[in-house]
């Protein structure tokens, strides 16, 4: 009899060790955005560019986001998941972020490519650089956490080494963000050392303050958890 009702307790409380497991456990200082349940505080992107429409055509224009968002992004396991496929929308935050530094673990499938929007400015490359078609692309190999969509000459727009791991294993950046200026560790190296944040909507323009952190759609299966923030003064 005290066999079984040992037995009926472990089996009552392997339940509430599993839910502890799964909750996510911020690094001291930080936050999460990501409560490993589901999207809450997450929505279908509107670019910096859309904010700028009159609100309604604004609510209306976010209300397809988020339909569309809820088709190709879910949670499984405690992982924030993009099935990919055509005619998809990017992840971002509901809230917009100043300064901050920014932990996310995130996964890829051969010839994936995604990346981190930084205050809604494109982007901290994710890739699979290995396969780039006829492998004659100048940035061919070079890896993932360059700064892709800046212009040339300004600092970061490639990584300064090749940090990733092989495809189809969990990789962690650790993203700084002050001022105009971005740092990028990849798997605890450092790959962008004090990079430009560009204004990528308005040319020349100083880049915002501040703007939402986005998980960018492009086609492929992604996988993303930990996702944790601590904002800076």
């Amino acid at each position: 009899m005290r066999l079984l009702s040992a037995f009926v307790l472990v089996a009552a409380a392997g339940p509430v060790l599993a839910d502890d497991t799964a909750a996510p456990k911020p690094p001291p200082g930080f936050t999460a955005l990501f409560n490993g349940k589901d999207l809450s505080g997450w929505q279908g992107h509107i670019d910096m560019n859309e904010r700028k429409l009159p609100e309604e055509r604004r609510k209306a224009l976010a209300g397809q986001r988020n339909k569309r968002m809820a088709e190709q992004w879910s949670v499984e396991d405690g992982v924030i998941r993009c099935k990919g496929g055509r005619d998809g929308v990017s992840l971002q935050t509901a809230k917009d972020y100043k300064n901050f530094e920014l932990m996310v673990d995130w996964k890829i499938d051969e010839k994936g490519d995604s990346g981190i929007y930084l205050r809604g400015q494109p982007q901290v490359q994710i890739w699979d650089s290995d396969h780039l078609g006829d492998n004659l692309r100048a940035d061919a190999g070079l890896g993932s956490g360059g700064l892709w969509n800046n212009p040339p000459g300004t600092t970061g727009k490639q990584p300064t080494k090749k940090a990733d791991k092989p495809v189809g294993e969990w990789n962690t950046f650790h993203i700084t963000v002050v001022g105009d200026k971005v740092t990028v560790k990849l798997n605890g190296e450092t790959v962008v050392d004090g990079g430009d944040l560009v204004n990528y909507w308005e040319k020349g323009k100083p880049v915002p303050a501040a703007g939402p952190i986005e998980l960018q759609f492009h086609g492929d299966p992604l996988w993303f958890r930990n996702v944790y923030i601590k904002e800076l003064p």
